[in-house]
């Protein structure tokens, strides 16, 4: 098996692995790829490497069919202290996800630190888990999984890695990385089984207050269903240093 998501094949197209499959159908990416895809290709490309992510918001337009993608990335308003990015992810030449991020410069604010979220318990004190039995596709069957807290239908705690890089021959970037765990926060402690009900996310946004660092992917995670057929799954984000950010993805249910 390759040890990447992606391959390369043009300045901005790229070829998936088996890594990047789906979960609701192999005939589809698992949105977790292209998530963190398209943040390796903002971060890369973009002119002020001094500003960090503060926040991104992914639109997911329609089906997300398992082949080559392209990404382009445009800055919508530029500036040294605050930009906006945009990235458009094509298949098959139509639009299938846009994501708007913001930018922001950084200061010594170390004085009037507060956060109040408690960090989880370390990846290595906690128990290792099988995501496969739950759902299949080759992008969950290559993650590193550690339950943090005892899960019950709608809430847990879970450390989610992945062992591959996103692009073949390309230097990691450490918040790429990162983000190509964060949706799988919808499917780790659902209400209910993917055999009964589907429950797509069609959108995840994320704010940060801290750069995340190190391999594993922290989701201390609570979802919620309505009753008129939409849902709402609501994440703390941590790494190994404590929490980061949050993230919340928009469902949309249904009986099967």
């Amino acid at each position: 098996m390759s040890s990447h998501l992606f391959t390369r094949t043009g300045d901005i197209t790229f070829q998936p692995t088996r890594h990047a499959e789906g979960a609701w159908s192999t005939e589809d990416y698992h949105f977790s790829s292209l998530a963190g895809l398209m943040i390796h290709e903002i971060e890369r490309t973009r002119p002020h490497k001094d500003l960090v992510l503060s926040r991104i918001s992914y639109d997911i337009l329609g089906r997300l069919p398992f082949a080559e993608v392209e990404v382009i990335v445009e800055t919508l308003r530029p500036g040294r202290t605050i930009e906006l990015v945009q990235a458009t992810a094509t298949i098959g030449g139509r639009s299938v996800i846009k994501a708007r991020a913001w930018y922001l410069a950084t200061s010594d604010t170390t004085e009037v630190e507060a956060v109040s979220a408690e960090p989880l318990t370390s990846p290595e004190d906690s128990a290792e888990r099988d995501l496969t039995e739950l759902w299949a596709g080759g992008f969950i069957r290559q993650l590193e999984v550690r339950q943090a807290m005892e899960r019950r239908p709608g809430r847990g705690a879970t450390w989610i890695r992945t062992p591959n890089v996103l692009v073949e021959g390309e230097e990691p970037i450490e918040v790429a990385q990162y983000f190509t765990s964060i949706d799988v926060a919808n499917g780790i402690n659902p209400q209910q089984g993917p055999e009964e009900w589907a429950y797509p996310n069609v959108d995840l946004t994320v704010h940060l207050f801290r750069q995340p660092t190190g391999p594993w992917t922290g989701l201390d995670t609570t979802v919620t269903w309505g009753a008129e057929g939409i849902g709402l799954t609501s994440s703390v984000l941590h790494d190994i240093h404590g929490p980061v950010g949050r993230a919340e993805q928009s469902l949309t249910l249904r009986k099967l």
